[in-house]
């Protein structure tokens, strides 16, 4: 058979010659393949799984919260919690805690309705990455109420991020403190940035360790900027009012902590 004018034009082009692939060309699109992981992965660590883990965070701080106030009234035979005419002197819990046992709940109106996290002993990855914690107290640090520093950390932008929104706080804000004793109500101050190798913020009067103390303060600190271990952000509250009670948090938050149990 005969080919057509056509086809014996097709037949004179040829098969297309075939492209040797290159070393180069090769580890390129491996380049390019890795970097696409790495920022799923990054995607991942720091938005679903962030997300993720501030819900179970929340949920485990709800839970203990719920867990000391129906304790309390399971010792009063259900009566309601009696309003005290002076509450008096705080509450300052003398038990010494060891490393990573929980023994607060931490709220942050400005930081969100499901903001309560538990604080923890220790500020290891053991509580700062768990999925049951996130904040962690400075060891040697005072206790919630008393006269000297109470001093947390938590991350800012990963496994939960418990002060995300650290740096919206604004003067008077609330910082809630419940233990199994009662709520404690400090109000925010003033922040500071400083180096990771800052510690005397931590002291009893920061950065004067020398000087005895007088104000019952909280020190909530986090990393800064987003996303970066450069410096530090701390923020500093003062004691304004306790209440005795797990189970009586301060009127102004009481709906919020009664949707902890919903």
């Amino acid at each position: 058979m005969s080919l057509t004018p056509d086809e014996q034009a097709d037949a004179r082009v040829g098969t297309p010659k075939r492209h040797r692939v290159s070393v180069v060309g090769v580890f390129g699109e491996l380049l390019l393949t890795a970097g696409v992981l790495i920022l799923l992965f990054l995607g991942w660590q720091l938005w679903w799984n962030d997300a993720i883990m501030a819900g179970q965070q929340s949920e485990a701080a709800s839970e203990l919260s719920q867990e000391w106030s129906a304790q309390q009234r399971a010792d009063r035979g259900g009566e309601p919690v009696p309003a005290p005419a002076e509450p008096g002197e705080p509450v300052v819990d003398p038990t010494t805690y060891g490393n990573a046992e929980s023994f607060a709940v931490m709220y942050v109106p400005r930081f969100g309705e499901d903001s309560q996290r538990t604080v923890a002993e220790g500020i290891g990855l053991d509580v700062l990455n768990s999925y049951q914690q996130g904040v962690g107290h400075y060891p040697g640090t005072a206790m919630p109420g008393a006269v000297g520093n109470f001093a947390i950390a938590s991350h800012r932008s990963a496994y939960g991020g418990g002060m995300h929104e650290i740096e919206q706080l604004q003067l008077g804000d609330a910082i809630y403190i419940q233990t199994k004793d009662g709520w404690y109500t400090y109000r925010f101050r003033d922040f500071e940035y400083v180096t990771p190798s800052t510690v005397d913020v931590l002291a009893p009067v920061p950065h004067h360790p020398d000087l005895p103390p007088t104000d019952r303060l909280v020190t909530l600190t986090s990393c800064n900027p987003l996303y970066s271990t450069a410096e530090r952000i701390i923020a500093y509250g003062v004691l304004e009012s306790w209440q005795p009670g797990a189970d009586n948090p301060p009127a102004e938050i009481a709906d919020a902590v009664a949707k902890w149990g919903a």
